[in-house]
């Protein structure tokens, strides 16, 4: 199952584009044989600034067909990193070709895209960058590969 990252906005170099590109190398790497991965970043940009539900409709327009919909959000709910692996893996075994981290504009996510989302993530009450929330979900995509290949990457 292909893992993406589904965000508003364009990532430019830097630190953090290193940060991203090397987890999700990393979890593209050792979920291979477990049926996770590649993983990539898809960027939509709303030119014109029509606001939240633009950036909704151009989101699912990028989404891939049949994938799972993960909405970071956060009114969302707050998962463990087990809890989060076993949602994917739960994805990848009912046949879910990809699964779809979405990032929001900054103003969140438009109607559409919540009412169409398959699970609302959050990282807790605390409202994050959206560049340093791509690092974050990179990683966590990175150490969900590595719990379901068995590594020891992920600690209790």
């Amino acid at each position: 199952m292909d893992l993406h990252i589904l965000a508003v906005g364009r990532l430019r170099g830097g630190p953090e584009a290193e940060l991203i590109s090397d987890y999700l190398d990393r979890a593209g790497k050792t979920g291979r044989a477990h049926a996770i991965g590649p993983c990539a970043v898809i960027e939509v940009e709303d030119k014109k600034n029509r606001g939240r539900d633009a950036e909704a409709e151009l989101l699912l327009g990028a989404l891939p067909k049949d994938a799972a919909l993960i909405a970071l959000d956060e009114r969302g709910k707050t998962l463990s990193s087990p809890q989060l692996a076993d949602t994917l893996a739960r994805y990848r075994d009912d046949g879910r070709r990809a699964c779809c981290f979405a990032i929001g504009g900054a103003d969140g996510h438009g109607k559409a895209l919540l009412a169409r989302a398959d699970l609302k993530l959050s990282f807790g009450p605390m409202v994050w960058p959206h560049m340093l929330a791509r690092a974050m979900i990179a990683e966590q995509m990175f150490r969900a590969a590595s719990i379901l290949a068995g590594t020891p990457y992920h600690r209790v």
